[in-house]
């Protein structure tokens, strides 16, 4: 990727720590998510990748700084986060299932009206949700309830419902976790529309996903970064390979 792809926006993470009465799930991580690119953040259960995203969600105390166009989200709430623009998705899709996809994303649609306009049946929808699925592929859909989505399509939604919301950041929890293939290709695909001016960090253990579209990889071990790079520069890592198969330096970690 050239550096002209990259753009001004980015996080910028020094010494976070997340301390559960002396655990530490999360111990003095330095990290930079750039604007621009699809970076994914990768380590086995319990490494604590969630937990650092929790931390820059404001769903769990952390300490140290996270920077993000001048303020310090680890000092936030985390509804002045998300208006802030950093959104996230969780590893089961969090849709309202009884109402329509429509209704799902005009509820997201919320963050930008006043209270008392939030309140009634809208009239007419706002050019953001008209775009957004569009883009996600649902238009098609858009008055069906997001109870009888399949899988990866209920993904797309909440994926949608952060374009919406004007996220610029977007933390994504195992989003293909489940899916077809053909989802998970559609799902890459999405992911690489968005990418440019948004900030993308997936957390993921589907391997081939990563290989086919990570730009930027993270790997966290026992609460602290353990090795960063491209998809190549991860498989060719000694640590990496020590850690996760104890190998040789000759051999390729299956990344």
């Amino acid at each position: 990727m050239t550096a002209s792809f990259l753009g001004e926006d980015y996080i910028e993470i020094r010494d976070l720590t997340v301390d559960f009465d002396g655990f530490k799930a999360v111990g003095g991580v330095d990290l930079t998510f750039l604007q621009g690119r699809l970076h994914f953040l990768i380590g086995p259960n319990g490494a604590g990748k969630t937990t650092l995203v929790d931390a820059l969600t404001g769903l769990v105390q952390g300490t140290g700084t996270a920077r993000f166009r001048n303020r310090d989200l680890l000092a936030m709430k985390s509804h002045q986060i998300v208006r802030l623009g950093v959104g996230r998705t969780f590893q089961t899709a969090t849709v309202f299932e009884e109402l329509t996809v429509l209704q799902n994303l005009d509820i997201a649609d919320g963050i930008h009206r006043k209270a008392w306009s939030r309140i009634g049946a809208r009239r007419r929808v706002s050019e953001r949700v008209a775009e957004a699925l569009e883009v996600i592929g649902l238009t098609d859909l858009a008055g069906k309830p997001a109870g009888i989505l399949a899988h990866g399509q209920r993904q797309w939604l909440e994926v949608g419902m952060l374009l919406v919301q004007e996220a610029q950041v977007m933390f994504l929890d195992e989003t293909v976790a489940g899916m077809s293939a053909e989802e998970r290709e559609e799902t890459g695909d999405l992911l690489r529309r968005i990418a440019p001016g948004r900030t993308i960090v997936v957390i993921e253990h589907d391997m081939e996903f990563l290989r086919a579209y990570a730009d930027f990889v993270t790997v966290m071990h026992a609460g602290k970064v353990l090795a960063e790079g491209t998809v190549a520069e991860i498989q060719a890592n000694p640590t990496v390979q020590q850690v996760y198969l104890g190998a040789s330096k000759e051999v390729e970690v299956d990344v």
